[in-house]
């Protein structure tokens, strides 16, 4: 989340401060940040992603991403992939549908499912749960916002291969993950790797090298 004065203990949090600085970083830096959506279509076709391109993504949907975020990625013109827990949609805290039919109007961002509940999938015993989960959070959306729902988001990053399966029944064309291991490739589009931008970036330079990828690299192979 983004927040103006966050908590130190909330690694996940980033000041709007710097925030603003992180996005005018990728902005004069020449950035290329594209919809998920069109990276995605990079790899499917099997083109050559170009260098220094990348895609921003918030998961949760909280009001910050709209009261706070939303007026930097417009100010610079990025865009951005914002994941909504369906039911949690105007709860304490999360963006209601008024927020996220007004960013998704703009054009800018583009709301994509976290799952009904946010539970984390490979906890759930009972085959039904879990298509509901998937299955009822694509189709719910798609309905309460009148177009098609095709990015997925596993909750806390875990997955195994029958919940990515079913990603693919429902009719998803890309998933998200954060950071799946050495069993699924770098180009899966149902296991897509990604970085989290948390505090430790508050300094340009930490984040510059983070956003390389060379950070990503070295945090893998320390891992062996």
């Amino acid at each position: 989340g983004i927040g103006i004065n966050p908590d130190p203990e909330n690694r996940l949090l980033v000041s709007l401060k710097d925030f603003q600085r992180q996005m005018l970083f990728l902005k004069e830096s020449g950035y290329n940040v594209i919809p998920l959506s069109a990276l995605a279509e990079l790899i499917r076709h099997k083109k050559k992603i170009p260098s220094k391109t990348l895609s921003i993504t918030f998961d949760d949907g909280y009001k910050d991403n709209y009261t706070l975020a939303y007026p930097v990625l417009k100010k610079y013109g990025l865009p951005a992939t914002i994941f909504v827990i369906y039911n949690e949609v105007g709860t304490g805290g999360k963006l209601s549908w008024q927020d996220i039919m007004k960013m998704q109007d703009d054009g800018l961002v583009t709301i994509a499912s976290h799952t009904l509940n946010h539970r984390a999938l490979v906890d759930v015993q009972s085959e039904e749960e879990l298509r509901r989960e998937i299955f009822d959070s694509k189709r719910l959306l798609e309905e309460k916002l009148g177009r098609a729902v095709d990015i997925f988001s596993y909750p806390i990053g875990a997955f195994n291969a029958h919940i990515r399966q079913l990603v693919i029944d429902a009719g998803y064309k890309l998933s998200v993950a954060t950071n799946p291991g050495k069993d699924y490739p770098k180009n899966d589009l149902f296991a897509l790797k990604r970085l989290r931008i948390s505090s430790s970036s508050s300094n340009l330079l930490v984040f510059a090298i983070e956003i390389s990828g060379f950070y990503t690299f070295i945090k893998e192979h320390r891992d062996d």
